[in-house]
């Protein structure tokens, strides 16, 4: 398991990023393919957070970066008063499919993580999962999730850690496409100093638990196949590489696999750490 403590990532370059555009560019990546199809295994930690929680019901919650809404249809079926949102339409008419098939009340709201159309205070819970951690402008993000929870209200989050599945899945896909300067990584949401900085802990208190989630595929082969189809990041990786590059990043993520299963059946089973993540707004 991850020292969360002793986690060290080399400082992001000086030059300040272009947000606007770069946030243009991660909406068309997950726009691509289907996330959903992902999104879906994920269910399992919607429902884990929510636990952490202890959400009542009756509690006013907002889901940020929702996707297709795993935390979203955890917390209404907990019978609190649910807005999902997300700045994909596409992944929120999911949601909206998911919550209709179960009757389930949700509402679902187009919105950008670093600008919530919502007053002050709104919410008793504000919640994402390994949503909110992409947004380009971590600091606008971690601040209007804290500007929109109540004082007392608390923020539930799951975020993959830089050593997991996922943090060396975008690890190596950065050494074939380098990040836009500047820009801070994703996977600084799972570690303790950079969620101190983010929630200002001498203002608000913050816990984080280590997790572990569970891929689960057919093979190496499967998962890959499966996601340069449906994860639009990546497929919008090997899209952007010439065919030699495609093949040495396929050589790469096959190896990265290899290096994670722990199956010796020819399935794909990777366990992948991330953190669960609360954070209580000081009272007024």
């Amino acid at each position: 398991m991850t020292n969360l403590n002793t986690i060290s990532i080399a400082p992001a370059p000086s030059a300040t990023p272009d947000f606007v555009a770069i946030k243009s560019k991660q909406r068309a990546a997950w726009t691509a393919g289907d996330y959903s199809v992902v999104g879906t295994t994920l269910q399992i930690v919607g429902e884990r957070l929510c636990e952490t929680l202890d959400v009542r019901s009756g509690q006013r919650v907002l889901d940020v970066a929702a996707g297709n809404g795993n935390v979203s249809l955890a917390a209404a079926r907990r019978f609190c008063d649910v807005t999902s949102t997300d700045y994909v339409p596409a992944l929120l008419e999911r949601g909206r499919q998911r919550a209709e098939s179960e009757g389930l009340e949700i509402s679902f709201q187009e919105a950008d993580a670093e600008q919530l159309s919502f007053a002050d205070a709104s919410f008793d819970i504000v919640t994402s999962s390994f949503g909110v951690m992409f947004a380009p402008d971590q600091d606008r993000a971690a601040a209007e999730m804290l500007r929109v929870t109540r004082p007392g209200g608390k923020i539930g989050l799951a975020n993959w850690t830089p050593e997991s599945f996922i943090g060396r899945l975008f690890k190596t896909i950065g050494k074939h496409l380098p990040p836009p300067a500047g820009l801070k990584s994703p996977a600084l949401w799972g570690t303790r100093d950079r969620l101190n900085e983010l929630f200002d802990t001498d203002s608000n208190t913050i816990e984080i638990t280590a997790e572990t989630y569970v891929w689960r595929y057919k093979s190496p082969r499967h998962w890959l196949e499966l996601w340069r189809e449906v994860y639009g990041p990546l497929q919008k990786a090997f899209g952007a590489l010439e065919e030699a590059a495609q093949e040495q990043l396929t050589i790469d993520l096959l190896a990265l696999i290899d290096r994670c299963n722990v199956a010796h059946d020819g399935t794909m089973v990777v366990p992948a750490e991330y953190v669960e993540v609360v954070v209580t707004k000081r009272s007024a």
